[in-house]
């Protein structure tokens, strides 16, 4: 029988929290805690199902692309009490998100729950009183278009990736992955590495000097023209260091040539004075891409960051839903921008008709309504001060500026542009004169806003041009009213002289940008993208820019070879649209995944492809000629470059620095590797204990010293002198080391070989081996140091209670000292030898980590931690660098500079820690007990 409450499901805890303080006693509220079941493992499949169709992908290609799906043990728990609270419930609502993600969990939730009551779906963009009544009134039925979109998209990045995975296992590595979204991605980010490697920088010079008018304030302006030609600037160069167009190029003799004849000159005279009115409209209100690019230009967040922040936000029902790319607003959100508009800069500030903004996305599916403060009047980020803390208040902050400014005026002013005119009889050596000496014009602008508007509540952020900074000297500067024919006096010359730069590496948010300028990608995917290719091994942060490894390059150029639709960036981006289409009702889906799959007409599909590769030669796809006779090579452990050695059968190898970027490795770059001095087996000298050699040695962990047993002297015929082979005559060998009245004995049995024994010779002892201190030079370790390195572990001396050796010994995460069990990490490697045993007793009276971990210094402070409010410190850990504010610790990654580790870089490791949540500890499997015989 049903009950008589109303059951509510939604996807998260925290929104089923929020929205049951709105629904009142009748209503009972659910979280599914995301989607309660997905495809299965293949190999987790019913043994009966293995060997069908199914067996590959857990998905039927053969009837009708029908997934395998299974409730995964993580959700059997929720999937039974869900059950137990619909028993109780006389109607159900299915209140998930209104993207094609919720409404699947909405599908899959009636798949497994099979209600025997009302079903109704529910769908909000905000999470307030007035919003959830709303959607009440408003229900409708589940939208299984929306529902197919979201399997396909499913099932593609399934086909996708366990057919394209395994290539990449066999011929590059084990553990790499393919995927529909991550390869573009990846591929972007090696283009424009690839971009960086073949950019060739070019020189050139400009002028600028400074301009007075008695009884103003002096201006700098730009020289633009010389000889009535256009003076080059880094916009004019091509990325191969060419000059485009008919632009004159300065270099460092010119341009000090030049400064000396203006100077010369005088004064300047004013040759042209223009105004132009000035109009800057605001930006649209945010979507989830906008958001997260101003969010890192404005707040130092990462996607991941912002993502994490604004859903906090949005199941608390402080903004709108935050997976959208569509910018329309509200009648209600536009109403309410207004008024507080109003209210806050004055009347003025609003325009007469609400502002409507163009999507720039062509089919804006996933929600209706851009991001901004939820409710039909907005709260001011003043008056959550006390509610809201962290990166959530300045989050919001930023969402409420930007609503209210989208619905402002725009800001109005005008821009002035002086140019400036030097005329002298004097040539210019280097430089086209004319037959009346040189002429050169120079011009500077200055914008003054006589309205402010929008700039009242919000500035857009914008990303800086790589030409900006020496092409923008002389603009937006203070000008006096001056006009044409005015004679100005000329101060301080200066000429700079300028590289062009490469085009800048990706940032995560500039990745986002550009794949949806590319129609890549959607909302719910763009805060993942960078955090896959990272987690892949692909691409590695160096601060905020992506860089991408070695590997990414064998990869992408895998599939570029061999799978070239797949990575075609306009490919990726009509399977977008197609999905699209699928979710608007206006394709089918197991037409489309047939063809994407199967192939037809002149397209060929993902198993044609698959079963037609051919031979792929996985040296060639792993290496990268960087010059004649120097090739790198992608290996299992990493870059190194291969030159070829006295045995052809044997090539040189040299290892790549971890922190050396791709762009980094010229030509020049790996000569200078290569052409480095090698540490062979340098022997340091005998053990006098042993007689055995020691060695210095070069290993693939860093140096190290080791011992090794000399060859015994090759052995001398008594008689005739002459060196016997041992292989040839082992019974020669053994006569000489024999007495002399036993040689002719041993001489004659020799000729009646014994017969050999099959019993297994004893494994020889293994050589003691010790790595080399930081501070240490394998070149010029002595004897000394090397024997005290072997000699590790140092028993330092006895404890007087426990009567235990304490020792100390240099361990993986640095030295230490050890007593029993017990621990205490030693301040320096060359405490090792350093420190005595009232200095280590001194160590284990304190405590293990706490007091003595305060006290270490800080190697770097930064600012306050945006969440904590502590401010943070980098130090050095037993497990290398790490920064804390005090709450949470973040290890920095292994190959990332310590020094380039700025606060932005700081707070991400230690929100991307804060997110992980403390470590599980796995709890070891209890051994069976053995059998009695």
């Amino acid at each position: 029988m049903p009950g008589t409450k109303k059951l509510v499901i939604v996807e998260s805890p925290a929104k089923a929290k929020t929205i049951a303080q709105y629904l009142g006693d009748g209503y009972e509220v659910q979280a599914s805690v995301g989607h309660i079941r997905d495809l299965v493992e293949p190999k987790n499949l019913p043994a009966e199902l293995k060997k069908g169709s199914l067996g590959k992908f857990s998905v039927d290609v053969d009837n009708g692309f029908e997934p395998y799906y299974v409730v995964s043990d993580a959700k059997k728990k929720t999937v039974s009490e869900l059950k137990r609270a619909l028993k109780e419930a006389d109607e159900l609502y299915l209140a998930t998100d209104e993207d094609r993600e919720g409404e699947a969990i909405a599908w899959h939730l009636l798949q497994v729950l099979k209600p025997k009551v009302p079903v109704k779906r529910m769908v909000f963009h905000e999470i307030t009183k007035e919003a959830i009544q709303r959607a009440q009134e408003a229900t409708r039925e589940l939208d299984t278009a929306l529902v197919d979109a979201q399997e396909t998209r499913r099932i593609l990045d399934r086909l996708y990736g366990y057919e394209v995975s395994p290539v990449l296992w066999r011929k590059i590595g084990p553990g790499l992955s393919a995927g529909r979204v991550q390869s573009a991605a990846t591929r972007l980010v090696v283009d424009r590495e690839r971009e960086r490697l073949a950019f060739v920088s070019a020189n050139y010079w400009d002028l600028s000097a400074r301009f007075e008018k008695e009884g103003d304030a002096a201006f700098t302006a730009r020289l633009a023209r010389v000889q009535g030609t256009r003076v080059a600037s880094g916009r004019d160069f091509d990325d191969r260091g060419a000059l485009k167009g008919d632009a004159v190029r300065l270099d460092e003799a010119a341009a000090a040539a030049l400064t000396t004849v203006l100077e010369r000159a005088g004064d300047a005279t004013v040759r042209s004075v223009e105004s132009k009115p000035y109009t800057r409209r605001p930006a649209a209100p945010f979507t989830t891409s906008t958001m997260q690019q101003e969010a890192a230009r404005k707040l130092r967040l990462s996607p991941r960051q912002t993502a994490r922040a604004a859903q906090t936000l949005y199941e608390n029902g402080y903004i709108t839903y935050i997976r959208t790319d569509s910018v329309n607003l509200s009648k209600q959100a536009l109403d309410a921008a207004r008024k507080q508009a109003a209210d806050l800069y004055g009347a003025a500030t609003v325009p007469d008709k609400p502002r409507v903004y163009a999507s720039k996305s062509k089919n804006a599916q996933e929600a209706h309504e851009a991001i901004r403060p939820a409710g039909d009047t907005f709260r001011t980020p003043a008056q959550l001060e006390g509610t809201l803390t962290g990166v959530e208040w300045r989050l919001y902050d930023l969402i409420w500026k930007r609503t209210i400014a989208s619905q402002m005026a725009d800001a109005k002013g005008s821009t002035a542009s002086i140019v400036l005119g030097i005329s002298s009889d004097e040539p210019v050596e280097g430089i086209a004169a004319t037959a009346n000496g040189t002429d050169a014009e120079f011009t500077a602008s200055g914008t003054v806003i006589t309205f402010r508007g929008f700039l009242n509540a919000y500035e857009e952020g914008r990303d800086e041009d790589r030409h900006e900074s020496s092409d923008r000297s002389g603009t937006d500067v203070a000008l006096p009213d001056v006009k044409e024919g005015e004679h100005l006096g000329v101060d301080d010359v200066v000429a700079k002289g300028h590289d062009t730069t490469p085009p800048p590496r990706y940032t995560e948010a500039s990745l986002i940008k550009t794949l949806e300028d590319l129609d890549i990608g959607r909302p719910s995917t763009f805060p993942t993208i960078s955090p896959t290719i990272i987690d892949r091994g692909y691409v590695s942060l160096r601060g905020t820019q992506l860089v991408p490894n070695w590997i990414a390059f064998s990869v992408v150029r895998l599939l570029e070879d061999y799978f070239g639709d797949l990575v075609q960036y306009q490919f990726t981006a009509d399977m977008e649209a197609d999905l699209d289409r699928i979710a608007n009702g206006d394709a089918d889906r197991v037409d489309w995944l047939k063809e994407f799959y199967f192939g037809g007409g002149d397209q060929r599909g993902l198993r044609t492809v698959i079963d037609n590769l051919g031979e792929i030669d996985a040296r060639e796809i792993n290496s990268v000629e960087l010059a004649p006779g120097l090739t790198l090579r992608i290996g299992r452990y990493g870059p190194y470059i291969e030159v070829p050695s006295d045995d052809p059968e044997k090539p040189r190898r040299v290892n790549v620095p971890e922190d050396l970027a791709p762009d980094e490795l010229t030509a020049e770059k790996a000569r200078e590797l290569v052409d480095a001095p090698v540490l062979g087996d340098r022997v340091v000298g005998i053990n006098p204990e042993t007689g055995k050699e020691v060695l210095a040695k070069d290993g693939r962990f860093g140096p190290y010293v080791t011992e090794r047993t000399p060859e015994p002297e090759p052995a001398v015929d008594p008689a005739t002198g002459e060196v016997l082979d041992p292989a040839a005559a082992p019974d020669a060998v053994e006569a000489q080391t024999a007495t002399a009245t036993s040689t002719t004995t041993k001489t004659t049995t020799a000729k009646k070989a014994p017969a050999k024994k099959t019993t297994k010779k004893a494994a020889a002892p293994k050589e003691r081996t010790a790595s080399l201190f930081k501070s240490m030079d394998p070149q010029t370790v002595d004897l000394e140091t090397a024997l005290k390195l072997l000699d590790l572990p140092r028993t330092v001396g006895k404890d007087p209670e426990s009567g235990d050796d304490i020792t100390a010994q240099n361990g993986r995460y640095g030295p230490y000292l050890k007593k029993g069990t017990d621990t205490r990490t030693l301040p320096s490697e060359d405490a090792i030898f350093d420190i005595d045993l009232p200095g280590a007793l001194e160590l284990f009276a304190q405590p293990k980590y706490g007091g003595r971990r305060a006290a270490s210094a800080a190697l770097k402070e930064f600012d306050a931690d945006p969440v904590s409010g502590k401010p943070i410190k980098m130090k050095d850990g037993r497990f290398g660098p790490y920064v804390t504010d005090g709450e949470t610790n973040a290890t920095i990654p292994r190959g990332e500079d310590v020094e380039a580790v700025d606060h932005a870089r700081a707070v991400q490791l230690i929100a991307d820690k804060r997110a992980k949540g403390p470590v599980k500890k796995k709890t070891p499997a209890r051994k069976p007990a053995a059998k009695k015989k």
